[in-house]
């Protein structure tokens, strides 16, 4: 076994390809060849890839959008949870269970077919409300809205393609249907819903092709999380085959972890609120909060620490590089720079007695939201400048096999050409989204919309795509719709219901290495998303009317929903009226040109000298990552770097523990993903036993 871990993989007909950095050509590399071992995946291999959609795949799906995601909406309302991840876990823990007794044992295509697909099923509309099972929940929230009290001074301007007015039938009745069709006050906002849904899902996966084929193929970035879910469907695969391997036994150890971790961490609170009213947290979720003990002598720095095992094992899987600037960064910014800020009266919003979120919300407004876009302006141009060196050089032939656009793995499922399709199908997509938007806001400055959707949406975008390439996380501009709709002087309600062009499809990179590493034809892909459209709208729609006509949302037996749905309304109310005359103007003060202008140079310049130093890049876009994460994520990280590095890699030996981590990874987020669902289904069986009053 030892000798099979250390054998090199046979890569010798690999030409030379454009190389960034060598520590980021190393991280590439590490995935890849710890992908070979986990999956047999080898490039040059003819019948390599495989198809996922199958009879089994379809009926995982039919099984997640009638069994798992009627679980998710209630869960959603009762605790404010989705399934998430426990959904996917438990979903192709019971079919591959179910295949090995069949004598049908599922191949590892169709198991991570079925976790992309419960995935999707389980999808998260609107989180901080609770509302999962789909996008037909937003229909709702929004019904709910119109009639809170909190709405009653923009009710009456909230269009019917959003929700019919209060004194509707629909409403009144809380029903979607008039006898075997929609009802007459649900037809626009229905209409207008799948609309767009199918408009997103027509752009996504060609932007998402586009921006794997640019950082994947191209810039050959390490994407490191991406082997997790590969690993987790082959050691699934193997079990299910009755094979006896090493990855199902880490596999097993990681799933043991994740079940006793889960049991402290998420079962615990989740059972004892339910039994006693009141959660009982032995490890502080999110974390640790210090910030009144030390906010004397650090004033704004958010001094905190999480319990969450789960980010010791990223930080096994992770380069290690990247998690020492991550961390670096972190404090750096976080701890000693804030109170620098602070005391130079930079950060006028925070005050004293304010905790780590708040604090959080504070400095972002004062200072750390543009620094944080002119770090990504920065990220943005130096991946621009790397995709277009690497084209150039393809075009004159000095490119290697996977660093050119025209290359392209055989049996993958796409072609040279497809990229080129792609663009175009992403185009007409956004341009019949652009004229959706239009369609319903006449009156919305246009350029805007062709802004949102042909310049912003790209950029960030790739951004993104770069940023989970390297660091396995994305980035977020927060309050750019905010931002600019108060700058284009547009006042009508209507544009904080529309859907603009204004999306994030940068995870979608990762999504799509995560297929390649598993061998998984692309075209199942389309074909799951083919399937899972109809179960999505037709599934969440009888669900959620079916809860909806059964009582009030919210009521007294959804009480996430009744506690805190007022709260979010209020917050929603006073968002939606920041672009009118008299709104409030708190959000423009965010946006300061020269905080952005100073993040984009400095981001430069360490860029270069790190570059110059020949130092770790990874070690550089850590940074950028982590100069506004919370230290308190970051050095539990760094502790699990340090113990991979210098403890396992000397004990077990480096070439066989990066073969373990992913995997090990893999097994802990299915252990509590099934502590999970198991404390959750404890709970709605309590929470569905009521007393009888006699």
């Amino acid at each position: 076994m030892a000798d099979l871990f250390n054998k090199p993989v046979d890569k010798s007909d690999d030409t030379p390809h454009i190389e960034e950095s060598p520590d980021i050509e190393a991280a590439r590399e590490q995935v890849d060849e710890a992908s070979d071992l986990n999956t047999g995946y080898v490039e040059d291999e003819p019948d390599g890839f495989k198809e996922g959609f199958t009879i089994k795949s379809i009926l995982g799906a039919l099984f997640v959008a009638l069994i798992m995601m009627p679980g998710a909406i209630y869960l959603g309302l009762v605790a404010g949870q989705g399934l998430g991840a426990a959904a996917q876990w438990v979903t192709i823990v019971l079919f591959a269970e179910v295949a090995r007794r069949s004598f049908l044992p599922l191949s590892r295509q169709e198991i991570y077919l079925l976790y992309y697909i419960a995935g999707g099923l389980a999808y998260v509309a609107l989180g901080d409300r609770g509302i999962s099972g789909g996008p037909m929940g937003v229909l709702i929230w929004n019904q709910y809205f119109v009639q809170s009290p909190q709405a009653a001074n923009i009710a009456r301007e909230i269009p019917d393609w959003v929700t019919p007015q209060p004194e509707a039938v629909g409403i009144i009745q809380r029903t979607f249907f008039q006898g075997a069709w929609f009802h007459p006050d649900w037809a626009k906002p229905i209409g207008v819903l799948i609309l767009t849904q199918i408009l997103e899902r027509v752009s996504w996966i060609p932007a998402g092709y586009i921006l794997f084929r640019a950082t994947s193929d191209v810039e050959r970035l390490p994407f490191p999380l991406a082997s997790v879910a590969a690993s987790g469907a082959t050691a699934l695969a193997e079990a299910s085959s009755k094979e006896e391997s090493w990855r199902w036994r880490v596999f097993s150890t990681g799933t043991t972890i994740g079940l006793i971790f889960g049991a402290f961490y998420i079962a615990i609170p989740v059972l004892t609120g339910t039994i006693f009213g009141t959660a009982v947290t032995l490890i502080p979720i999110p974390f640790a909060d210090f910030m009144k003990s030390t906010e004397t002598f650090m004033p704004a720095a958010p001094v905190n620490l999480s319990g969450d095992l789960g980010k010791v094992l990223i930080g096994f899987v992770l380069p290690f590089s990247m998690v020492v600037g991550t961390t670096i960064s972190s404090v750096v910014c976080q701890w000693f720079g804030n109170p620098v800020l602070y005391n130079m009266g930079l950060l006028p919003k925070w005050h004293p007695g304010m905790e780590s979120i708040n604090t959080r919300i504070a400095t972002n407004f004062d200072f750390w939201m543009s620094a944080g876009i002119g770090i990504q302006i920065a990220i943005a141009l130096i991946g621009l400048y790397i995709i277009i060196k690497a084209t150039i050089d393809a075009a004159r032939g000095k490119a290697g096999d996977r660093g050119a656009w025209d290359v392209v793995p055989k049996g993958r499922g796409d072609t040279p050409a497809t990229v080129k399709w792609a663009a175009l199908v992403w185009f007409g997509a956004t341009i019949a989204y652009i004229a959706t938007s239009h369609w319903l806001l006449p009156t919305f400055p246009l350029w805007l919309l062709v802004v949102y959707g042909l310049v912003w949406t790209p950029i960030n975008s790739f951004i993104a795509a770069r940023m989970f390439g390297l660091t396995s996380q994305g980035v977020n501009f927060p309050f750019l719709k905010e931002l600019t709709i108060m700058r284009s002087g547009y006042q009508g309600v209507d544009v904080w219901f529309a859907p603009l062009p204004l999306h994030d499809y940068g995870h979608l990179a990762q999504s799509f290495r995560e297929i390649e590493l598993t061998k998984t034809k692309f075209t199942s892909v389309i074909k799951a998303e083919l399937l899972m459209f109809p179960l999505i709208i037709i599934g969440g729609l009888l669900y959620w009317q079916f809860i909806w006509h059964t009582s009030p949302i919210p009521s007294a037996q959804y009480p996430f929903a009744q506690r805190l749905w007022p709260i979010t309304a209020t917050n929603q109310a006073i968002f939606n009226q920041i672009n009118k005359p008299d709104g409030a103007t708190f959000v423009l003060d965010a946006l300061k040109p020269p905080i952005i202008a100073g993040g984009t140079v400095a981001a430069l310049v360490l860029y270069g000298v790190m570059f110059a130093a020949k130092a770790p890049l990874l070690a550089f876009y850590g940074a950028a990552g982590g100069a506004n994460a919370f230290p308190g994520d970051t050095l539990p990280m760094l502790f699990g770097g340090l113990l991979s590095k210098f403890y396992f890699e000397k004990k077990i030996g480096t070439h066989k523990w990066r073969d373990y981590a992913p995997v090990l990874l893999a097994g802990f987020s299915c252990g509590t993903g099934l502590i999970s669902m198991g404390a959750i289904a404890l709970a709605l069986i309590a929470k569905a036993v009521q007393p009888l009053p006699f």
